[in-house]
């Protein structure tokens, strides 16, 4: 590390272009700082500075090699403020927003909160997209692409949407063989609470099932009611697989119009981008991009 020392006063006194300034604020002479700079310049054989009587005056080698001194200078301070924070006992409040499928990622959580017990969770539920940094988040998990390029984004895991509904429903009702049989059926649909709009059922080898083709016997704005009402024989659902996934394993639901069902959904957690990431985002982001996926 002897030789960061010469590069520090290089780059103060680029930055200020004063000896005797630098001087005072390092507490030597600016004759020491002159010397400094002098046993710089011979040990890279180039000049940095013109020098005068009244001022100093960097040379195009100096200016190039100011900007590659910051970023070293600034590299050095961010590797040490990340090792100090790894030191650090994540805590605080960590505030988070889930979509709404997100209460499916309790167990999860709850291991988290087990192994990090001094961090404070203050969780918000919505399918809005919500404003990160204007409304104070420290992380949110959201599907779909980022888009915000003041946030970082890590991918965190992808789920499928399947078509289901209870056996004995299909019973009475009959099993849908192509998407157009599903106008023929109690369908069970979510309706965006941001935007209002029902949510459309993706399918292969057809035009996207509307909420118009439907026949609709429920509209919500929660997941849980479509797969209760499902789960009764109530209609048929279109929603995550992690929601459901219980109920495909014990045969409470089947799926429908597998080779027709083309969507996925992808996860990412995203965090205001910076410098420095504190102790109890970094520990979040690291646990839920290693245990929320698969569920």
């Amino acid at each position: 590390m002897e030789n960061i020392a010469p590069l520090d006063i290089f780059v103060r006194v680029g930055d200020s272009r004063s000896f005797t300034s630098v001087g005072q604020q390092l507490g030597i002479s600016a004759s020491a700082v002159s010397k400094t700079i002098a046993r710089l310049e011979k040990r890279l054989n180039v000049r940095l500075f013109h020098r005068s009587t009244r001022t100093v005056s960097l040379t195009p080698e100096g200016t190039q090699f100011l900007a590659r001194c910051r970023r070293i200078l600034r590299e050095l301070e961010d590797a040490e403020a990340e090792l100090l924070q790894s030191q650090d006992t994540p805590q605080g409040r960590l505030r988070i927003s889930l979509p709404s499928v997100g209460t499916l990622f309790m167990p999860a959580l709850g291991i988290f909160k087990r192994r990090y017990p001094d961090i404070a969770l203050d969780i918000d539920y919505s399918d809005r997209l919500v404003d990160v940094i204007d409304e104070g988040f420290d992380a949110v998990i959201r599907t779909g692409e980022p888009r915000d390029s003041r946030l970082a984004a890590r991918r965190i895991g992808s789920c499928r949407k399947v078509i289901v509904g209870a056996p004995v429903y299909f019973d009475q009702a009959g099993i849908p063989l192509r998407p157009e049989d599903l106008a023929n059926h109690s369908c069970l649909l979510y309706r965006f609470p941001s935007t209002g709009k029902l949510d459309v059922w993706p399918l292969r080898h057809t035009a996207d099932m509307s909420a118009s083709a439907l026949s609709a016997s429920l509209v919500t704005n929660s997941l849980d009611p479509q797969v209760c009402f499902a789960e009764q024989g109530l209609g048929i659902a279109c929603v995550p697989e992690i929601a459901v996934r219980r109920q495909l394993r014990q045969g409470n639901l089947i799926t429908v119009l597998d080779d027709d069902n083309h969507d996925s959904m992808v996860f990412h957690v995203l965090w205001p981008s910076g410098r420095h990431l504190s102790p109890k985002i970094r520990v979040f982001v690291d646990f839920i991009a290693e245990n929320l996926f698969p569920l």
